[in-house]
């Protein structure tokens, strides 16, 4: 039996004790399913001299070839990862056009008892879903950017309120970056696919009847791409600015960006790559800071002469769409800050917009 997905986040997912997808391993680690688990039929060696054989040979000793591959590996994971599985586990199967791979691989399971269905159009259909749902349609939720210059704890505040009841999407988070040029990531970031992937299926949970909170982003997280209706709502929507002193900023900062500090040659190799854009002397001075472990005192030296300029100009093209602003004196007490936030919110008329 085949599926076919009408949504990203189609319910029908949920009726399945597994998804699985059995393309190859780097194909898996590109972009999956979300809760999918990777049990290939061939891994990339496999797929690579089957088709090798397919285009040199002929493409009945490719099939013959395949066949005898899959099978091996579907009785690895049969015996493997599927061996605890009872009579009534239910999947669902799917590769990358819902052709041979997933239909070799549902035919072996389903002899054996196991009620298994495959995607209709496999991964492919549900990449198609999420293209529509990120680049076509609109973000139905009302939105509001909370905004605020470097260090100002946004994305902290941003999960207490959403801790709070607030419906929250955090960018960042997706995108595993904290969208500045110290801002990777233990782990990497995301393929552009998948961000658009987590992306899509969060747009699609939440409630278009209440408003959207999300932090000013540029149109780019590190070296990922916003997706077009996401950017424009964003460019759109009114803001609340966090103001903060550059102190208070840096010294936040420091506690925050603590794996940085604790990299002492990545940090150096940042500060470096600004000499483009900023005097030899100050390049030196936060080289020296940096040496010296006077970490506040080099994020403030970033934040005055770096980044807020920077964050002044590009602030200055959505001024007509701040619609409050939230002084915040230190961040010691972010649960504080976050009602003093939630407070504002409250006043915000979104018949504006």
């Amino acid at each position: 039996m085949t599926l076919r997905l009408a949504r990203v986040a189609d319910p029908a997912l949920a009726g399945f004790d597994d998804i699985i997808d059995v393309r190859s391993p780097s194909e898996f680690a590109e972009d999956h399913l979300p809760g999918a688990i990777n049990l290939p039929v061939l891994d990339d060696a496999e797929r690579a001299e089957i088709g090798r054989i397919y285009k040199q040979v002929s493409p009945f000793d490719a099939r013959k070839k395949g066949a005898a591959l899959v099978a091996a590996n579907a009785a690895r994971h049969i015996a493997g990862p599927l061996a605890d599985r009872d009579g009534s586990w239910r999947a669902l199967v799917y590769c990358w056009r819902g052709g041979q791979r997933s239909g070799s691989f549902a035919t072996i399971l389903s002899q054996i008892g196991w009620r298994i269905e495959r995607i209709e159009g496999g991964y492919k259909s549900w990449r198609s879903l999420v293209v529509e749902r990120v680049q076509a349609q609109p973000v139905e939720a009302p939105f509001i950017v909370i905004d605020g210059n470097t260090g100002s704890a946004k994305t902290a505040i941003l999960h207490r309120l959403a801790a709070r009841g607030h419906q929250v999407i955090d960018l960042e988070g997706l995108a595993n970056h904290r969208g500045s040029l110290f801002g990777a990531m233990a782990g990497g970031q995301p393929a552009q696919r998948m961000f658009e992937g987590r992306l899509a299926f969060a747009l699609e949970e939440l409630d278009p009847s209440r408003p959207l909170l999300v932090e000013a982003e540029s149109s780019r997280i590190g070296d990922l791409n916003l997706p077009k209706m996401m950017w424009q709502a964003i460019c759109a929507a009114p803001r609340l600015r966090l103001e903060v002193p550059v102190a208070a900023r840096a010294a936040y900062s420091a506690r925050d960006y603590g794996d940085v500090v604790a990299e002492p040659r990545r940090l150096a190799g940042i500060i470096a790559s600004l000499a483009a854009v900023q005097p030899k002397e100050r390049i030196a001075d936060w080289q020296a800071q940096a040496e010296a472990g006077e970490w506040a005192a080099l994020a403030e030296g970033l934040m005055r002469d770096h980044y807020d300029p920077r964050y002044r100009k590009h602030r200055s093209r959505y001024a007509d769409m701040e619609r409050a602003v939230v002084a915040l004196d230190d961040l010691s007490d972010l649960d504080a800050a976050a009602e003093r936030v939630e407070t504002a919110l409250a006043r915000i008329d979104l018949s504006r917009s």
